[in-house]
């Protein structure tokens, strides 16, 4: 009897051992970030495609509820989360940038005065690594659990860095005035010979003087080419074509911005992310490896043109194409159906305030200056002269006071009453919250208090949180994120290759549930992720 129920139990391992998702793994995992990719985009663009976007909706699965349920929907949180499965205020990446109190200055999401950046094609800026990072990525749990391979290139440093997240073999991003393309100490002890020699035969100075026109016929564009309030880079009207000539005649900083803001650079971050897939022959190792693409162009021609311009439908329609040369090369190297693609967004992007105005809508823009003026013309009357606010940036809109007065402010209700009451009758806000609302964790009908709370982090969040009104920005680009609505928070989910159920699935999702996904589907668990798997897509 005893070795009847051994057998049986044998049998029954075996059995739950054969139906675990490990039985399939891919050989590589591709995680694909389209910076500021509007969920909208795909229902008004996808006719114009026949490419890598094309593929992935047509073949895998297609969520389109998907949304970031916190408040600060910018791209150093957005990365941070899609990699670990986690939110803010698990991962510690609550915005781009923050004040750091003891320094007494802006801190960046990446800095990390413990590492030395290294230049391929320049001296090396700056000092980048995921050391602010709280949690492990899903790159990081397979590197050190299976031996992955990890490459990741943005354009931009947050990005690439977040994808990985601890380590990797090949982190590559631009330096912020896109000159020099970097990797850290973190990463590697030198420059990786694979990337310096595709910069070497690649240099970014050859795309100067191309021209950027339209891809499609005239009559397959659904917006304008000159909307009101478009804000091109220098050297550039709002019509098409814009050429990538500088100012100088030759290559130079406007080149470079010019560059940036152009489906260029997501072509040539395709091109690198193919020859470093061969290089280092990923998914060639036995096991699977993490290949992380942030392809940027978008977020910076939408901050420029804005959601519903002319250039943002045309690089679409590129990015499509980029991206499936990218899927064909790795049918051929990888093999088709060996490797596991997600896609989707660090967040959306809101309307140019001025377009939506000439519509009838409540949009316009929040003059921060003056708002931080306001609150110091408040606090002298009663702490004398100044200054008592630290920081108050556009991009977050978080409030810093300088060390004392904010607990100056609690110890006095009817001071800190009048200061909330000063910021809230400024045209465009809709509610602050202070920083102990955020740490409460009892129920509350608020949505935005919700959301709020799942962007804070302590230390690294403002000491009071201002909420803008819809579609009212405070930011000087023409477009631009960071709220909590439906414009910057959803995002498209698509999931192609093994062991993913094609079709469209309108259930309600999260970009936090690719990592746990993936994970999933690797055979691995992330004890941080607060996302789950997408169950309904999975074979």
């Amino acid at each position: 009897m005893r070795s009847r129920v051994a057998l049986l139990v044998l049998i029954a391992g075996a059995c739950t051992l054969s139906a675990q998702p490990s039985a399939v793994r891919p050989k590589l995992v591709v995680i694909v970030v389209a910076d500021q990719m509007r969920a909208d985009y795909i229902d008004r663009f996808q006719d114009d495609w026949i490419g890598g976007l094309k593929r992935l909706v047509k073949d895998g699965a297609w969520f389109r509820n998907a949304a970031y349920p916190y408040l600060q929907t910018v791209t150093c949180a957005g990365h941070a989360t899609i990699s670990t499965g986690a939110f803010p205020h698990v991962h510690g990446i609550p915005a781009n940038q923050w004040w750091d109190r003891e320094a007494q200055r802006q801190m960046a999401c990446t800095e990390d005065p413990g590492v030395t950046n290294l230049g391929y094609d320049g001296p090396a800026k700056e000092q980048n690594s995921g050391y602010r990072l709280k949690v492990p990525t899903l790159a990081d749990t397979l590197r050190t659990e299976r031996g992955a391979r990890v490459v990741s290139m943005s354009e931009k440093t947050r990005s690439a860095i977040m994808l990985a997240g601890h380590g990797g073999d090949a982190v590559t991003w631009l330096s912020e005035l896109s000159e020099v393309w970097l990797t850290s100490s973190a990463f590697s002890a030198g420059p990786v010979p694979a990337v310096k020699a595709f910069i070497a035969a690649n240099p970014v100075d050859a795309d100067f003087g191309k021209t950027w026109s339209p891809l499609l016929p005239a009559s397959r564009y659904r917006d304008r080419d000159d909307a009101p309030g478009e804000r091109p880079p220098a050297g550039w009207t709002p019509t098409f074509p814009h050429v990538l000539k500088g100012t100088t005649g030759r290559p130079d900083v406007t080149f470079r911005a010019q560059w940036d803001v152009s489906p260029f650079a997501d072509e040539y971050l395709g091109r690198m992310a193919a020859a470093l897939v061969d290089a280092l022959k990923l998914g060639q190792h036995g096991t699977t490896d993490v290949l992380g693409v942030s392809f940027s162009a978008t977020d910076r021609i939408g901050h420029k043109f804005g959601p519903r311009s002319r250039e943002i439908e045309d690089q679409l329609a590129r990015l499509d194409r980029t991206l499936g040369d990218l899927l064909d090369h790795l049918d051929a190297s990888v093999g088709r159906n060996q490797y596991l693609v997600a896609l989707s967004a660090d967040h959306g992007v809101t309307p140019i305030p001025e377009q939506l105005a000439r519509a009838g809508q409540d949009a316009d823009r929040v003059n921060t200056r003056e708002m931080a003026k306001q609150i110091e013309a408040t606090l002298e009357q009663a702490f004398g002269p100044g200054p008592h606010v630290a920081m108050l940036d556009g991009r977050d809109m978080n409030l810093y006071f300088a060390p004392g007065i904010y607990e100056k402010l609690v110890a006095s209700p009817a001071l800190l009453d009048r200061v909330i009451k000063t910021i809230e009758s400024t045209r465009g806000v809709r509610r602050v919250y202070r920083a102990e609302q955020l740490r409460d964790t009892q129920p509350t009908a608020d949505d935005w208090l919700r959301a709020a709370r799942l962007s804070f982090v302590e230390g690294r969040t403002g000491d009071m949180v201002i909420t803008l009104r819809p579609r009212w920005i405070a930011s000087a680009e023409a477009a631009t994120h960071g709220t909590a609505t439906a414009d910057d928070q959803r995002v498209p989910i698509l999931l192609f290759g093994p062991g993913i159920n094609r079709g469209r699935y309108d259930q309600a999702a999260s970009p936090a549930d690719i990592a746990p996904t993936l994970a999933k589907l690797c055979g691995i668990t992330l004890p941080k992720a607060e996302g789950r798997p997408l169950i309904a897509a999975l074979r």
